[in-house]
């Protein structure tokens, strides 16, 4: 498949795309804008009371970003005028039914008779948060999203975002397929999982709490918690994996003759060249230790030296998104519809290349803090759980208790005694508790569905080949670097 055939399909096509503020979702849809100005219509689904408010999210959100610097100076006064004709913010939210779309002018009716193709990128991608919040959006949003594709005539195409990580914990050597999941299936294998009595059970733990009067702070708590718990009984180590992993379900179990692709990124990091290098918005679990690094919080972190950690630039997941939306519309016999848009079975980088990175980054160029002075940073050192603990303990007096040596090696909450006024070691902590599933992750992602797409389309500016990462080039000359001037914010020592 050739450039032409690309931006052929993509000429005079509609697209509704949801979770249009996100991360991925602004560079997919900045690609688009670029490379196919003819493309007849962009509908973003963002939560907002009222199509007012939704189309000054659009401005502030989504297009008032440096992300269209490119676009903007290529069409100069154009601009403007140019979304307002593509581009058309919708209020609505996945998590209801109909997507919460009034439908009282048949505007629903008329989007839904357009509709060429579904990007389904709406998540919270926290991992911890709430279980109600995680189910309706992730779980629940997938079903809102499969039943309004139903409904669209048009419809060549729903591409699903979804995460490699919803494979669950990895601490033996193994390779993740690239397979559906079955209703019912879980990542431990000897119990089955139904998404029907975890709503049920959901909700009976939110009466309990407000039958307790619990509200604020310490209901948001107790649902993270419970979320937490819900998804280590059946093997996933947090609320996100496991609510998208039901997402999953949903959409292949009860997809009937729609035409489904799931897209499984693992970390997403920066772009690696389009719309330009380095822009990122928000940490990852990658940035969080970087970051914390370069301005001198954290210097001790959980992690195997020899543990592949599997980052993807941004860019090269919307570049495979859009050759597995042209493919699959054009070619409708495709058996495969899952993709892995990895680097670990092709170009794995480690977590000692990371620490590597750092430290030589940051001991050369390093942050300037408000005062002006330069942060100096200790080297960031990768500790195993004992040394972790034993760290903890002699700098911060934490009994073994809290930091728990059981199965879960890290307790979710702490003692009264032990609440910690420290907010720089309860964040150490946290951290640990949450990235600890991916500092020690043994397995690597099997993507030879998404090389077969690679190799069949072969488009021009579609660049998705893990291989074609220089890691050090990138992570010194561009993803620290970006990461600093987009999300840090500080300028650093040349």
């Amino acid at each position: 498949m050739e450039l032409e055939n690309a931006q052929q399909f993509l000429k005079g096509k509609t697209i509704l795309v949801t979770g249009a503020t996100g991360f991925l979702a602004k560079v997919f849809m900045e690609k688009l804008l670029r490379t196919q100005p003819d493309l007849k219509k962009l509908y973003l689904l963002l939560r907002a009371s009222d199509s007012a408010s939704a189309t000054q999210r659009l401005h502030d959100d989504i297009m008032g970003k440096q992300l269209f610097k490119v676009l903007r100076d290529e069409m100069g006064t154009d601009f403007d005028s140019f979304i307002s004709e593509k581009v058309e913010a919708i209020a609505g939210d996945v998590s209801l039914v109909n997507l919460g779309l009034d439908d009282e002018n048949n505007t629903v009716k008329k989007i839904k008779e357009e509709i060429d193709v579904i990007v389904s990128s709406a998540a919270t991608t926290k991992f911890d948060e709430r279980f109600d919040v995680a189910m309706s959006t992730n779980t629940m949003g997938a079903l809102h999203i499969l039943n309004i594709a139903k409904s669209c005539p048009k419809l060549r195409a729903l591409l699903h975002v979804s995460t490699a990580y919803v494979c669950g914990e990895a601490y033996n050597e193994r390779v993740v397929k690239e397979e559906p999941f079955k209703m019912g299936q879980t990542v431990k294998g000897n119990s089955k999982l139904d998404i029907q009595s975890e709503k049920e059970l959901m909700k009976k733990r939110m009466e309990e709490l407000e039958a307790e009067n619990v509200s604020g702070e310490a209901l948001t708590s107790a649902m993270k918690e419970y979320g937490i718990k819900r998804a280590n009984l059946y093997g996933w180590p947090n609320t996100y994996v496991f609510t998208k992993a039901m997402g999953e379900m949903i959409l292949t179990t009860y997809k009937d003759s729609v035409p489904l692709i799931i897209i499984r990124p693992s970390m997403i990091t920066s772009t690696i060249r389009e719309p330009f290098p380095g822009w990122i918005e928000g940490f990852s679990t990658l940035d969080s230790v970087i970051g914390g690094h370069g301005k001198g919080t954290i210097s001790n972190f959980l992690g195997d030296p020899k543990t592949i950690v599997d980052v993807i630039p941004v860019d090269m997941v919307t570049n495979c998104m859009v050759a597995a939306m042209v493919t699959h519309s054009i070619n409708k016999n495709l058996e495969n519809f899952i993709y892995h848009v990895c680097s670990s079975s092709r170009n794995p980088l480690r977590t000692s290349n990371i620490s590597e990175f750092s430290n030589l980054f940051f001991s050369k160029h390093p942050l300037i803090n408000k005062s002006g002075v330069p942060i100096m940073t200790r080297k960031l050192r990768l500790l195993s759980d004992l040394d972790f603990q034993t760290h903890m303990m002699i700098q911060h007096g934490l009994p073994l208790k809290v930091l728990n040596l059981g199965n879960e090696v890290f307790s979710h909450s702490f003692d009264d005694e032990y609440s910690m006024n420290d907010n720089k070691v309860k964040l150490v902590i946290r951290m640990a508790q949450l990235y600890r599933p991916y500092a020690f992750f043994k397995a690597v992602f099997d993507d030879s569905n998404t090389q077969k797409l690679y190799m069949t389309t072969k488009m021009e500016n579609i660049e998705f080949d893990p291989k074609t990462i220089d890691w050090a080039d990138y992570m010194m000359n561009v993803h620290i670097p970006g990461l600093i001037k987009f999300v840090i914010k500080l300028s650093h020592k040349l």
